[in-house]
């Protein structure tokens, strides 16, 4: 069986290349297309197990791609529908921006691992025009409107949609009215030690962007006095430099040994923001910090309430305030091993041989569909 995994750009290794990666150890001998890419970190990413090519779309070759490829957005889906994919049985789609509009062989079997529909045309369109440029808030009214039509007529293309959560589920079933099996992704649980002494501070760890909600964590740390520790870039950084109190530490972007040492040391990860999944609670959890989050999206799949971490149902200062409050409290007490055995269920080997069975199982259903002939045939 020949198989072509499909992935929208390779710049960093992120959560969905996590899963592009985990996805080419089980298909070693597949091709990898991306409308750009680091070859090299690719390669080095995959190692020397991965004997596929690397295949690029023509986004690769415009002016400026490799830093401003997402100003070619609309240009994407014309790029994947000029992709050759005729030679391939299988074809493995990493969906979160432009990657599932590829044009398969009608006998092929085409199972699309979606991370989120394009959040930036869908549920979160209204916030990312709120802040965007003048320029942009102008022209992508237009431009998000194309991408919707296309983005749920290439949903039909797909034969089999797996989710990587619950909430990615519901929203594959809201926006393309199609149902999704749920296979969480793959966490590097064993890079993690959970028998360190705990230290006294709290850990808000991720991107710097408003719907993360960084701001909400430094306004309620700032009342409490409470130490907190802040690590990650993005838009909201000088901000929060400028209003955070002495009990806070901004830290800005680090390394991974950095990060690490923080998880496995802190008193609890404070995760405020409403996420696809969320691999860092389940980091978090490997290192043996409970978690304070959100209790909607994809918390709901990883954190149980008052055994891994505390849930709060409000998205708003008030409502953390009193999760903190309670956790500071003891009203529940945190047990390492069991944070880190409810993390291993979320380990790469885990998501490998769930996502193997999900393909076997989409494979077995495409070969047994009735090929029947037109009527009146013969």
């Amino acid at each position: 069986m020949k198989v072509a995994i499909v992935h929208y750009w390779w710049l960093s290794n992120r959560g969905g290349e996590a899963v592009v990666a985990a996805i080419a150890e089980l298909y070693p001998e597949a091709d990898l297309f991306v409308h750009v890419c680091d070859e090299a970190l690719v390669r080095k990413t995959l190692g020397t197990g991965f004997r596929g090519r690397v295949i690029t779309t023509f986004i690769a070759r415009l002016p400026g791609a490799a830093r401003h490829y997402q100003k070619y957005l609309p240009l994407m889906p014309v790029a994947l529908e000029q992709l050759d994919l005729s030679a391939y049985d299988l074809v493995i789609s990493s969906e979160s921006g432009p990657a599932k509009g590829v044009v398969t062989r009608p006998d092929a079997l085409h199972v699309c691992y979606c991370h989120s529909p394009m959040r930036y045309v869908w549920d979160m369109y209204p916030s990312y025009l709120q802040g965007a440029g003048r320029l942009v808030r102008a022209l992508f009214p237009w431009v998000a409107h194309w991408l919707r039509v296309w983005d749920r007529a290439s949903a039909d293309r797909v034969d089999h949609f797996v989710a990587n959560s619950s909430f990615v589920a519901s929203r594959i079933r809201k926006f393309y009215r199609r149902p999704a099996e749920v296979v969480y992704p793959p966490v590097n649980v064993t890079a993690f030690d959970h028998r360190r002494e705990r230290g006294d501070f709290y850990l808000c760890l991720g991107q710097l962007v408003a719907y993360k909600r960084a701001d909400m964590v430094v306004d309620v740390f700032n009342r409490l006095g409470l130490p907190l520790v802040v690590i990650g870039e993005g838009e909201l950084l000088d901000r929060l430099r400028a209003v955070a109190g002495p009990n806070v530490q901004l830290m800005g972007r680090q390394a991974f040994g950095v990060v690490k040492e923080k998880l496995e040391t802190c008193k609890a990860l404070v995760f405020p923001g409403l996420e696809d999944f969320g691999i860092v609670p389940v980091e978090a959890m490997a290192s043996g910090a409970p978690v304070i989050a959100y209790g909607k999206g994809g918390a709901l799949d990883t954190i149980v309430h008052g055994k891994t971490g505390l849930l709060f149902d409000e998205q708003s200062p008030e409502a953390l305030e009193a999760a903190v409050r309670g956790f500071e409290a003891g009203h529940h007490r945190f047990d390492v091993g069991v944070l880190r055995e409810h993390a291993a269920g979320f380990d790469k080997s885990v998501f490998q041989h769930r996502f193997l069975r999900a393909v076997e199982g989409a494979l077995a259903l495409h070969r047994a569909a009735p090929q029947t002939p037109a009527e009146g045939w013969g």
